[in-house]
């Protein structure tokens, strides 16, 4: 099998079903794990699946994956716009990085439309809402078989 891909998510997304529903929705965060493990074991791969509120925690994941996973799914949340060390760790991690986001924030005020980790990943997956995690599960799948 496969290394597994990383799911990671920043600061106060342990908080979804609650916060702000009218633009985040109501599924929680542990609904959408429930949905990544199952979406990616159909595809053939495992998730390692984890929420932080705090930065250092975010980028000693990203050096965890590393060596640990084929490739990062990566939900900042608002280090999106303010983490040069979680940039800096992403920019050391080869394999394929997906930056996702729940909703448009580019629909949204300006303070969220400068993303500096936009600039070193792969691909950007931007407001399809709890599915967008399911999206950027298949888009890494075969992103990965590919390579």
């Amino acid at each position: 099998m496969n290394k597994p891909i990383f799911v990671l998510n920043g600061p106060n997304l342990n908080l979804l079903g609650q916060r702000e529903p009218a633009i985040y929705g109501t599924t929680t965060l542990a609904d959408i794990r429930k949905r990544c493990v199952t979406k990616a074991k159909a595809l053939g791969f495992d998730v390692e699946f984890r929420q932080t509120n705090f930065e250092g925690e975010l980028v000693e994941s990203v050096h965890q994956a590393r060596t640990d996973a084929c490739g990062i799914i990566i939900n900042p949340a608002g280090y999106t716009f303010t983490s040069i060390a979680l940039l800096d760790a992403l920019k050391m991690f080869d394999p394929p990085k997906i930056e996702l986001h729940i909703s448009n924030v580019h629909a949204r005020e300006s303070i969220y439309h400068n993303s500096l980790i936009s600039r070193v990943v792969t691909a950007i997956m931007i407001g399809f809402g709890a599915d967008g995690y399911e999206l950027a599960i298949q888009a890494m799948a075969g992103m990965v078989k590919r390579d």
